[in-house]
């Protein structure tokens, strides 16, 4: 039989592991790789780190409110890349700036609805199945409006918005920072976003109590389609141009940012500052084992085994809360 006080121990220390862990793995990662590599830990390549990280970071922030539903999207990295050759497309046709940044959110939402409707109004089972479907058509889409090639020489007011900088400040991470705080404020200060948090903890209960979770999945979901029109006008920005395989990859990327940051899988667990330091744990690991000269090959491996690390730490935290409630109750 187990021990009560023992399970109840075991519960806090998962509680703080979640709550601590991702920074500690982060700064445990960085005092390594100023150890190991002496390009680390200067101004120009920690700016690089964040600057790479921003659109991680910025597709994190939408998947982090659908994995809180017990969700998951595996469009954001297609829509990102139909957004940027969208936009790219516009730009290049002549119509303005300040119609074709809001035309690409509108696009991205857009997108990201589509996927809560077929969940919400055609009960698919999962949403593995919508989100994978708008995978392969949103990068379709990319596919058919670029020709399959890039659209470069952007102009200057758009190019701002990836390679800019307000003050020295990069504007992609201000651009990051002003999302971060924006979601933190959405998820803990209003009704729809406690409401996020209800439909993961227990989605029968929530309906029961009043709340209209439909309505909240696909408003999550087009969040997550905005957040990747967001990422692509940064990318694009950035890149100076609209590649249509842009974003191949991401959507494991902000998977991975967003559990390993200790957001559960199971829903109802997620914070903003652990999806920031997810995306960039990802992106100091990337950019570390670039200057160890690590084949880019051998990083997909790694990045592929970090995944699967994070979830099953991610279930066996899982199975210590359940534990823990049992023995509370």
């Amino acid at each position: 039989m187990n021990d009560p006080t023992s399970t109840v121990r075991e519960g806090m220390l998962v509680g703080m592991l979640r709550r601590f862990g991702p920074l500690l793995g982060l700064a445990t990662m960085c005092i390594v790789l100023s150890i190991t590599s002496e390009h680390f830990l200067t101004v120009d390549n920690l700016v690089n780190v964040f600057r790479q990280s921003a659109v991680n970071a910025l597709l994190g922030l939408g998947q982090l409110v659908v994995i809180i539903t017990a969700g998951i999207d595996l469009s954001v990295g297609s829509i990102l890349g139909f957004c940027c050759v969208l936009v790219a497309y516009l730009l290049k046709a002549g119509v303005p700036v300040w119609i074709v940044i809001p035309a690409g959110l509108a696009a991205g939402a857009g997108l990201g609805l589509v996927n809560g409707l077929l969940l919400t109004k055609l009960h698919l089972p999962h949403p593995f199945i919508p989100t994978l479907g708008m995978m392969n058509v949103a990068r379709g889409l990319a596919l058919v409006l670029s020709g399959g090639f890039a659209i470069s020489e952007l102009p200057a007011r758009f190019r701002f918005w990836g390679a800019g900088a307000v003050t020295f400040l990069p504007v992609p991470i201000l651009v990051v920072i002003i999302f971060c705080v924006l979601f933190h404020l959405f998820l803990t200060r209003t009704t729809p976003g406690r409401d996020i948090y209800a439909i993961g903890g227990n989605k029968q209960a929530a309906l029961l109590s009043g709340v209209p979770v439909n309505a909240r999945l696909n408003s999550v979901y087009a969040l997550s389609g905005f957040m990747s029109a967001v990422g692509a006008i940064v990318l694009a920005g950035r890149m100076n141009s609209g590649f249509p395989l842009a974003g191949t990859g991401a959507e494991l990327d902000s998977i991975a940012a967003v559990i390993i940051g200790g957001a559960s899988f199971f829903g109802g667990v997620g914070t903003v500052s652990g999806a920031l330091v997810g995306a960039l744990i990802i992106g100091v690991l990337r950019n570390g084992l670039t200057l160890l000269d690590v084949s880019a090959y051998w990083q997909t491996v790694i990045i592929g085994a970090v995944i699967v690390i994070a979830v099953w730490v991610d279930v066996l935290r899982q199975r210590a809360a359940v534990g823990s409630a049992k023995v509370n109750t």
